[in-house]
């Protein structure tokens, strides 16, 4: 009977912390990687694996985000800055539900640095029910190196991260928007696994690498046709 007794305490001791954590962050990983001055967004998919509807408050922002970096926070059409809004930062997920409508837009400076933050999420009702959202940033210098391609109708960056084991970009910028540019991306022994037309519209092109195997591949920017330039880029696990 008293083991009974014990048992039930135990129990009851431990259903808070059954309950916490039930929050999913679908969007692992997130990261800025960028050239000085210039932005990005992010977003953030969330998913409640409870049976119940549940209200959140950003607690607090942990984290070196630098002087001339700036954070938003965006839940729908409301964007806060999570260093001075904490309390106004809420947002209720229904049971299940997969929220979709969330996203971080950071700017990534005007100095070469790196470093990472987090954003904590507590239970309006429950203080030990919470998540976290993490986050790095590479602030890169264009200009610390000779590896830009400037050709008379565009200027192109090297693809970064690399290596990449996710989503590789390529900076660029049009200066004659009639040329037709594109990146092919061949395997090490030249087999074609990909082709991007250039938007003179855009400024960055986004290539999705997370389901090519790890290796070395070459990427090849074409411009009318012609053969520019061809360099590396390396996949990880």
């Amino acid at each position: 009977m008293k083991a009974l007794f014990f048992f039930c305490a135990f129990l009851l001791m431990l259903a808070p912390f059954l309950e916490a954590r039930q929050i999913r962050v679908l969007s692992e990983n997130i990261e800025f990687t960028g050239k000085i001055g210039s932005s990005q967004r992010k977003s953030i998919i969330l998913q409640n694996e409870s049976n119940q509807a549940k209200e959140y408050v950003l607690k607090f922002l942990r984290g070196n985000i630098g002087s001339t970096q700036n954070i938003k926070l965006c839940i729908g059409d409301e964007c806060f800055d999570p260093r001075k809004d904490l309390a106004k930062i809420k947002l209720t997920l229904q049971p299940g539900e997969i929220f979709t409508d969330m996203y971080l837009e950071f700017f990534l400076g005007i100095t070469e640095t790196r470093g990472n933050f987090d954003l904590h999420f507590t239970n309006t009702a429950n203080l030990r029910d919470v998540f976290i959202i993490e986050a790095v940033y590479n602030t890169v210098n264009p200009n610390a190196n000779g590896n830009d391609t400037f050709h008379r109708d565009i200027s192109i960056g090297e693809v970064y991260p690399n290596p990449s084991n996710r989503v590789a970009y390529i900076d660029y910028e049009f200066k004659n928007p009639a040329a037709l540019a594109k990146i092919s991306i061949n395997s090490f022994i030249g087999n074609p696994i990909g082709e991007f037309r250039l938007d003179p519209m855009q400024k960055t092109l986004v290539i999705n690498v997370s389901e090519l195997n790890p290796g070395v591949y070459f990427y090849t920017l074409f411009v009318d046709n012609k053969n520019i330039v061809t360099k590396k880029l390396v996949v990880k696990k």
